[in-house]
């Protein structure tokens, strides 16, 4: 959905640190964040990844932009763990189940788990009858309008003209899927000139790519 999240591109935040340590986690509880979300596969297990997503966009803004990255994922998941009626409030309050467990634990050496992640990926290209609208070096314009759930096209394009630089084929469209609905559409890299986004740019040769779905593209 359109809110405080969609920050590509707007100014007041400050740079980009790109000097951060190259370890994964900066301390033992963001590690441990991580598992828990990896370890119930980040969420309740009747959502999809789109709807995860446009649960995490309508935290308050400020509790976005000043909770911690992992924290944010944990409170996502919690938050979509109540609402599938897999826990409680009370349950998470008190940091212990009052319900029966489901299985035995089991203890997995790291290469396992990393290898047990990988084999469960999850594929989103489907097959679909209807041909492309667009093809390779066709210009587009990304449509202006406003999105009421979840949405993948950024404000900062809305309205700016790009070129198709690259076509993917089909793609479950995840302002479909947050609803759950189902549908494909085709999907595309589209390259974007920085200085047809930003006006401080008009000298710079840099060029953004996106993948955007068919529908948020118009024939330029």
């Amino acid at each position: 959905m359109d809110g405080v999240h969609d920050l590509g591109g707007k100014q007041g935040y400050g740079p980009i640190d790109v000097l951060e340590p190259v370890e994964p986690f900066h301390s033992e509880w963001e590690a441990r964040a991580w598992a828990l979300s990896k370890g119930f596969g980040g969420g309740a297990p009747d959502i999809t990844i789109d709807w995860w997503r446009h649960v995490r966009e309508t935290s308050i803004p400020a509790d976005y932009l000043t909770r911690p990255y992992l924290d944010s994922w944990l409170e996502t998941d919690m938050a979509t763990l109540v609402d599938s009626k897999v826990c409680t409030i009370e349950e998470l309050a008190a940091g212990k189940s009052a319900t029966p467990p489901v299985g035995e634990a089991v203890s997995i050496s790291v290469e396992d788990a990393i290898a047990a992640n990988r084999a469960s990926a999850t594929r989103f290209d489907r097959p679909v009858e209807v041909a492309p609208k667009f093809a390779v070096g066709s210009r587009i314009v990304a449509h202006q309008n406003a999105s009421t759930g979840h949405t993948r096209l950024p404000g900062y394009v809305r309205g700016r003209v790009g070129e198709i630089h690259a076509h993917h084929g089909a793609h479950l469209f995840p302002d479909a899927v947050s609803m759950g609905i189902e549908v494909a559409e085709h999907l595309y890299t589209v390259a974007f000139k920085a200085k047809d986004l930003w006006p401080e740019s008009a000298n710079s040769k840099d060029v953004v790519f996106l993948d955007l779905w068919e529908s948020y593209l118009a024939p330029r």
